[in-house]
């Protein structure tokens, strides 16, 4: 099975290059730029569950890609969808599968949109990663899943040919027959999460050491309420472990986009937030929600940048 793993940054350098290990044939679509950086350095990833030096990991340009492959992994931010569906375009073909990895569903419908419904599977990853400015890939917890599996339910064929891929590869990868709800739910807390430490510009612990818990538990029902407006209530488990980590003392959690907002970078505002906004029942209040607030400030920052970059 030949894998195409869109860019090599975090993770698809993380998940990519633990494939490569694994031994699975794995190639790299990549920008001019990261792929002179990796043809100087290699791909290195250092992590908890072992360091990864590949020297030479193969990789394409998107003008030579040559025909298509069986699994297309996505993993870029919502914002540069659009760009990297056209650098990918040329490796879809009848038979090939695509499994993204980013957070929310907009991009879902843009994938079906582009490459049709039964191209793309549903998927999801839990792991903290990111590029330092040497390019390697540090990862920064304890977790590396990656979850996948068909949107419509069940197993299939192709789930199950991808599980025989992953198998003995050094990440916990899981074939879901729930994924679609596994994703929802991912959804209901990195939208809680990002709303809150952005609005707030605090991590976690600091918000509760402000007398702030009451603040974080509405915007994470709020999200749980929309989740279950479209069918995708979440549940218990989900439910309990997502109250307990936005209400936990001295934690130093905060959102990725926090963390690009600290830096003056791009944020996944209308993807992650907006667009759930946007699946919320109708509401009559005058009185803007938590979650309303914390779009609002987003895209004040995103106003406020584009304006300086001008």
């Amino acid at each position: 099975m030949r894998f195409l793993v869109v860019g090599a940054g975090a993770l698809g350098g993380y998940f990519g290059g633990r494939l490569l290990e694994a031994g699975r044939d794995v190639t790299f679509l990549l920008r001019p730029r990261r792929a002179a950086q990796l043809a100087k350095t290699g791909l290195m990833v250092q992590s908890p569950f072992g360091n990864l030096e590949l020297p030479a990991p193969k990789h394409v340009l998107a003008e030579n890609i040559d025909g298509p492959y069986d699994v297309v992994v996505v993993g870029s931010k919502a914002y540069d969808l659009a760009s990297t569906m056209d650098s990918f375009a040329p490796a879809v073909g009848p038979d090939t599968v695509i499994l993204p990895l980013l957070n929310g569903m907009k991009h879902i419908d843009q994938l079906v949109e582009r490459f049709g419904d039964e191209r793309v599977l549903g998927g999801l990853c839990m792991i903290s990663a990111t590029l330092d400015d040497e390019g390697r890939v540090l990862h920064l917890n304890d977790m590396h899943g990656l979850s996948y599996g068909e949107r419509a339910g069940g197993r299939s064929a192709r789930v199950d040919a991808i599980a025989a891929q992953f198998a003995g590869a050094k990440f916990d990868a899981t074939a879901s027959e729930t994924i679609a709800q596994d994703m929802w739910e991912k959804w209901v807390f990195i939208a809680s999460a990002a709303g809150l430490t952005s609005l707030m510009r605090a991590s976690i612990g600091d918000i509760v050491a402000a007398g702030g818990q009451d603040v974080a538990l509405s915007i994470f029902d709020e999200c749980c309420a929309i989740a279950a407006h479209n069918g995708f209530a979440p549940r218990p488990a989900a439910i309990q472990r997502g109250r307990a980590v936005v209400t936990t003392a001295g934690s130093p959690m905060t959102a990725s986009m926090y963390k690009d907002m600290v830096r003056g970078a791009a944020v996944e505002a209308d993807h992650i937030v907006g667009d759930l906004l946007g699946r919320a029942p109708r509401s009559d209040s005058p009185v803007p929600t938590v979650l309303r607030t914390a779009y609002v400030h987003l895209k004040a920052y995103e106003a406020r940048r584009a304006r300086e970059a001008g």
